[in-house]
């Protein structure tokens, strides 16, 4: 698993907070005093991110984490040979299976958030060699939709001999969002993952088709 730094430092916002709601300070993930259940998610959290070089110092947040989540529209991958749909045309493919993240931020400190993005990866009877490089990005808004910030990253695999399938993790360990003043939450903001795709793959995503990593596989021709 890489663990990719990733610091989006974003234009900083009049003092005023324009354009961004004013939220009451109330206790993030991490904070005491919780019941057995948040204790539970607590722990689930921490073995989650378990072995990050730079674990979120233990704070109260000032407020709610920002939304963390896949772009719909990016979420998936599919390379069709001469773009036609079918089984047998399937190239690579890759879908955003998961996200889990964290944050932290107390009075008027910016908000550090990290996150692990889980990919399903798969090569199809019309992929060509055993090594794909996928590209994907992570984007910040706010909660207009405003793109405030965005970085591309690339995510290098090897398939396996005989295998057409695999899973990969990837740690962004530092996505920072400064606040004009302690009264900006996290709740205004969120954190967007997707993959780099065509709009006919956007197309593709948004009518609800989907092939999965295994997509062809079994498909006579396939090398």
């Amino acid at each position: 698993m890489r663990r990719l730094p990733l610091c989006l430092f974003l234009l900083v916002f009049a003092a005023s907070g324009a354009g961004l709601r004013a939220a009451h300070a109330q206790m993030g993930p991490g904070g005491g005093g919780g019941s057995s259940d948040d204790d539970a998610k607590r722990k689930a959290r921490e073995e989650a991110f378990g072995g990050l070089n730079a674990p979120l110092p233990k704070v109260k947040n000032a407020g709610p984490c920002p939304y963390v989540k896949v772009l719909y529209d990016a979420s998936r991958m599919v390379e069709f040979k001469n773009n036609v749909e079918d089984f047998a045309t399937v190239g690579f493919t890759g879908e955003i299976e998961d996200i889990i993240s964290d944050c932290a931020y107390a009075g008027d400190e910016p908000i550090t958030v990290k996150a692990k993005v889980r990919f399903a990866l798969g090569r199809g009877p019309q992929a060509v060699g055993r090594t794909h490089v996928y590209q994907y990005w992570v984007a910040v808004t706010d909660r207009n939709h405003a793109v405030l910030a965005k970085q591309e990253f690339t995510l290098p695999v090897t398939f396996a001999a005989g295998q057409d399938q695999t899973v990969k993790s990837e740690t962004l360990d530092k996505i920072i969002i400064p606040r004009a003043n302690s009264r900006v939450s996290g709740s205004n903001f969120e954190v967007l993952v997707g993959f780099d795709v065509t709009p006919a793959m956007a197309a593709f995503n948004r009518a609800g088709k989907r092939f999965r990593p295994e997509a062809g596989a079994g498909v006579a021709g396939k090398s």
